[in-house]
């Protein structure tokens, strides 16, 4: 029979200064989820160390909103009859209580906010304002190679809002979105849905607006590539973190593509080659699924922080 193995002062001590091994660490976070004795040491180190009085105002002022919500939530008396007393934090509409109760405006900005942090920053922005400008320079200054360079980089777009989107660089509240049951995957694949979201419409929308040009595909033929190039940032970023993965590829991509098809005047009927046909998008259509199932494959890759 194999000892009970327990956490050590020294290992405690370790953790809480956070220059514990990794693999220590995760086993002693393992392990004090089962044992009370290990889980009281663990934390006496935790409060002795330099974290303990920012982790005592935490719990204060934890504590002092749970009591000040309990007290805001107690039953009152119904005006007019003493005898009847109703909980207005269940009553649905009510402005300001509970989750049922949020105005619509809280609720929209909740649902901002777990978008991520790409729908808020500068990348909504930075998007809309290169679609203006592809529609302005067609109308407005009589430019008829606006639909052929939106077309050639619309593909790595959205890889902008997924770098911005996922990880310790990008994000104040990777650390806790990370631990909690709807992190990991669940969360980046959400957050890659919204920026996707909002491409998408938008970015069709705008190159269905723009002059047609003869040879140049259209306006959905991007559709395709720019899946599979945000799958395989995803794929990619399961190696080397979001940050990079996406970097990589728009660099590839602007090099390989964009740059040579814009770079030497009347080639833009090359894009056709690279966005539209059955042979380009049967293999934009097979990169996707390969890189959805090596994202499906490196899952559990998202599970732990970054430590690049």
């Amino acid at each position: 029979m194999t000892a009970p193995w327990h956490v050590t002062d020294s290992l405690a001590a370790r953790y809480a200064s956070g220059s514990a091994a990794e693999p220590d660490a995760w086993s002693l976070e393992k392990h004090v989820e089962v044992c009370g004795g290990c889980a009281a040491r663990v934390s006496a180190a935790v409060r002795a160390g330099g974290a303990g009085p920012v982790l005592a105002d935490v719990r204060a002022a934890l504590l002092d909103t749970v009591r000040t919500e309990a007290v805001s939530r107690q039953p009152k008396a119904v005006p007019g009859h003493p005898g009847l007393r109703t909980d207005t934090a269940a009553v649905p509409g009510h402005p300001g209580l509970g989750g049922s109760g949020l105005s619509p405006a809280s609720r929209w900005a909740r649902v901002l906010w777990a978008a991520g942090p790409a729908l808020r920053g500068a990348w909504l922005v930075a998007l809309l304002v290169v679609v203006a400008a592809a529609v302005g320079l067609a109308y407005g200054a009589g430019f008829h190679g606006a639909r052929p360079v939106l077309l050639a980089v619309a593909p790595v777009l959205p890889l902008a809002g997924v770098a911005v989107s996922y990880g310790r660089h990008a994000d104040p509240m990777y650390e806790i979105g990370v631990a909690t049951p709807s992190g990991g995957l669940r969360l980046l694949l959400t957050r890659a849905a919204a920026v996707l979201g909002v491409c998408v419409p938008v970015l069709t929308a705008a190159g269905a607006l723009l002059p047609p040009v003869t040879g140049v595909p259209g306006a959905a033929a991007w559709l395709l590539p720019g899946l599979a190039l945000t799958l395989a940032a995803l794929a990619l970023g399961s190696f080397v973190g979001c940050r990079a993965a996406s970097a990589t590829l728009t660099g590839g991509w602007l090099l390989a593509v964009t740059g040579p098809v814009l770079g030497r005047p009347g080639a833009t009927g090359e894009l056709a080659r690279y966005l539209s046909g059955p042979a380009a998008q049967g293999g934009w259509a097979a990169a996707a699924v390969l890189c959805a199932g090596l994202l499906a494959l490196r899952r559990r890759s998202f599970d732990h922080l970054e430590n690049r």
